[in-house]
């Protein structure tokens, strides 16, 4: 399978259309939605759980059950306060970088549909008498045009609404693929591809197959500690994004040294599962694929974690996505890498036995 055949016109839409998508973590039933008609051609059924987890199930009767997934949920933020001048305060929902929050337009996300506002800041002119005020989560503030606390009310806005960056898809030099929330609907749509694949190329597996699009990951993991009691896998394979800690700013003594464009990247830490990653990289040498080797110290930060550590032990192992600017609205990754993680997952997929046990002992 040349790595030229696997992104078409319909996964480009499909792409484009999921990423656009606004699916904050809590809330990600709309991606899910999307995520799920793409992918009812290709798998037998589906789970979805109480939060919103779905899973495209292939061969749900048989007994030995491999995962591969991804998580649904982008960062976002709530409305925490909301002045008496009507300006709002807000909280984290997941990772959101306060940094990149002045002068961003944002979708504030109501009942009655979204409510368009601005995180203002103080212009450079009344910013140089002394040393200046730095971005905070305490200082930044959204503007939606209102003068009191009751307008902002009246257009449906209370603590507690969530707001997303309305930001959407480009291509920079044919190959960049750029947008907020590439962090992880990207992984996502690389599981969904594996699935059309495998359906297109008449693969027949002999286990249960669960394509698995987890919530909640930027909150600690918890759709994938929900999702795995409900599973019960024998194997997991993650894809989630890691840094591209060749740009400027980043020191790769502590980041490790990995960089989009040059392939999946396979991380070595306590939850990755020794024998399975040794099949993933064997598959990856076997199939003149590129990847890159990273190590995590204690934890993954990935969903890894929450599968490694389930059901008595789960055969884990992660395959990163190389990404520029993680948590902002600009997050970049390389058409090559996710057509070669795509082609990574599923050519492991395919070498695994079925009831393989992974054990160090046999």
């Amino acid at each position: 399978m040349s790595t030229e055949s696997i992104l078409n016109k319909q996964s480009m839409a499909f792409l484009e259309s999921y990423l656009n998508n606004a699916s904050p973590t809590g809330y990600e039933s709309s991606g899910q939605k999307i995520w799920m008609e793409y992918l009812k051609p290709y798998v037998d059924t589906f789970i979805t759980d109480t939060y919103g987890t779905a899973v495209g199930v292939i061969n749900p009767e048989a007994p030995f059950k491999v995962v591969i997934e991804g998580h649904a949920d982008e960062i976002s933020w709530y409305v925490n306060y909301i002045t008496e001048d009507g300006l709002i305060y807000v909280i984290r929902n997941g990772g959101s970088d306060h940094q990149i929050a002045p002068s961003k337009r944002v979708n504030i996300h109501t009942k009655n549909g979204i409510v368009k506002g601005v995180f203002g800041w103080p212009a450079i002119h009344t910013r140089g008498r002394g040393k200046e005020e730095a971005a905070t989560q305490h200082n930044i503030f959204i503007d939606c045009g209102c003068s009191t606390k009751e307008e902002v009310e009246k257009l449906g806005i209370h603590v507690g609404c969530v707001i997303t960056y309305p930001d959407e898809f480009i291509v920079l030099n044919e190959n960049k693929f750029v947008c907020r929330a590439i962090d992880n609907r990207m992984g996502g749509f690389m599981i969904a591809e594996v699935a059309r694949l495998l359906h297109e190329n008449k693969i027949k597996l002999p286990f249960g197959l669960y394509i698995t699009n987890a919530v909640q990951e930027e909150v600690g993991l918890r759709g994938a500690e929900m999702i795995t009691q409900t599973i019960k896998p024998n194997v997991a394979i993650i894809t989630d994004v890691c840094h591209d800690s060749t740009t400027p700013m980043i020191d790769k003594k502590i980041e490790g040294e990995t960089k989009i464009g040059k392939g999946p990247v396979i991380t070595y830490a306590p939850a990755v599962q020794n024998n399975l990653r040794d099949l993933i990289i064997t598959t990856a040498e076997e199939k003149e694929i590129p990847f890159q080797r990273l190590a995590s110290s204690r934890v993954t930060g990935t969903d890894t974690d929450a599968f490694a550590y389930s059901n008595g032990g789960v055969a884990s192992a992660l395959i990163s996505l190389p990404l520029r600017y993680m948590h902002t609205t600009v997050e970049m990754v390389h058409k090559e890498d996710v057509e070669n993680v795509i082609k990574l997952i599923y050519e492991t997929v395919i070498k695994i036995e079925n009831n393989e046990t992974f054990s160090y002992f046999k």
